[in-house]
């Protein structure tokens, strides 16, 4: 499975790199399989080797230039970084990023072979809209996008539920992401208030590839628990 850690602007360098060592020394402790993927604030990127991988939250569609604010390959390059992360909700939502944006910045990190986790998801008005406007909502979301692009990773994230501590039902869960499997065959995550109390459930569920944890994931023992549920369900 796939256990990813979005510790969006959270952590100092310093701080990052004694997470990073604690998750990694949790893998190598327990002979872990999983991938763990995790995504750190742009000032806090590192180079790593190891059983964990880091990847950028965010990075402009160039390899550098006047883009005031941004990062972009050039920086990535200096860390080895090839993960990032596209189309977060808080990106689409607090930021403004349009679907036109987005499609730039997943073709260009595709050109460079990058792997990609791609995020999807719907606000509550549109999931109270009724189940057809909602899946058309999230559906406009794959326009442009290469689904069968072979370094994908889809991440289902339902806006309301992100750091409200409300999430959907596990029956909702395990619905849709049965129908977002007929779209793509790449691997798919569940994020939206996942916590050590809920990922165990989430991640038994049918369809459900692995988890893209928030908040909860600050926490390295409650993320280094989240990935043990994950290694357990393989036995």
């Amino acid at each position: 499975m796939i256990i990813a850690a979005n510790l969006k602007t959270n952590f100092t360098r310093s701080k990052t790199q004694a997470y990073i060592t604690e998750i990694e020394n949790f893998l190598i402790k327990k002979a872990n399989t999983q991938k763990v993927l995790v995504f750190p604030v742009a000032s806090s990127l590192i180079k790593h080797t190891g059983k964990l991988t880091i990847g950028a939250q965010n990075a402009h569609p160039a390899f550098n230039g006047a883009f005031t604010g941004e990062i972009a390959q050039e920086q990535l390059d200096e860390f080895e970084i090839k993960t990032i992360l596209i189309g977060h909700s808080e990106r689409r939502h607090i930021f403004g990023e349009t679907q036109e944006e987005i499609v730039k910045k997943f073709n260009y990190y595709k050109d460079l072979l990058y792997k990609i986790v791609y995020c999807v998801g719907e606000p509550l008005d549109k999931r109270e809209a009724g189940h057809d406007k909602m899946m058309s909502y999230i559906s406009k979301q794959y326009e442009g996008i290469d689904t069968s692009y072979k370094k994908l990773i889809i991440a289902y994230e339902p806006v309301w539920a992100i750091g409200t501590g409300l999430t959907p039902t596990l029956k909702d869960i395990e619905f849709i992401h049965k129908e977002l499997k007929e779209k793509s065959l790449a691997p798919l995550l569940y994020g939206g208030s996942i916590k050590v109390t809920n990922a165990k459930e989430v991640l038994e569920l049918k369809n459900v590839d692995g988890i893209l944890v928030g908040s909860a994931a600050l926490y390295a023992k409650h993320f280094c628990t989240m990935i043990q549920f994950a290694q357990d369900l393989e036995k």
